[in-house]
């Protein structure tokens, strides 16, 4: 990976974390006054005529208001809503199945309010009924996660000289 592609933390004004940006990225927003540097800890570029500090966490100049994203439906968000664990028996697994509460052949939408982790065994044992009709009971009602304006970070890793900027790392 070559400098200009190494991650930086981008801050909004209120040291909020906005986003993780490249070096590129982040060098453009320094030299257009648009973005401080607030961690350097690797090193400089070189350039013809400059020698440009490879920043680490830089803050915007100027308050951006963002909206809070709502959590995109996937199995995968499904899976990290309910724990990794089947909603009918509790078993916590890595191998599990989305269930939908009311089948969709039956009329039951792909919404947050309709899916739920399910382990193999139980999805067959519903088969294509309700938790009612299988005599079933749902450990947790599904519904849809409350937005994390930090989820960008769930899966990738955190660089030492960011920890102090992460809230919920401190």
């Amino acid at each position: 990976m070559s400098a200009l592609e190494l991650p930086v933390l981008l801050l909004n004004q209120n040291y909020e974390a906005l986003n993780v940006c490249n070096v590129r990225r982040a060098v453009v927003l320094l030299g257009r006054g648009k973005a401080e540097m607030l961690e350097n800890g690797r090193g400089v570029i070189h350039s013809s005529q400059h020698e440009i500090d490879i920043p680490s966490v830089i803050r915007l100049i100027y308050m951006v208001k963002r909206p809070v994203q709502q959590r995109r439906l996937s199995r995968q968000e499904v899976f990290l809503r309910d724990g990794h664990r089947c909603q009918y028996c509790g078993k916590q697994t890595r191998d599990l199945t989305i269930d939908h509460v009311m089948p969709r052949h039956r009329g039951g939408p792909h919404v947050w309010e309709n899916v739920t982790s399910a382990c193999i065994p139980c999805n067959h044992k519903k088969a294509g009924n309700t938790p009612r009709e299988a005599r079933m009971t749902l450990l947790t009602e599904p519904r849809a996660p409350k937005p994390n304006p930090y989820a960008m970070f769930h899966r990738r890793a955190i660089l030492d000289e960011w920890r102090k900027f992460l809230p919920w790392l401190k």
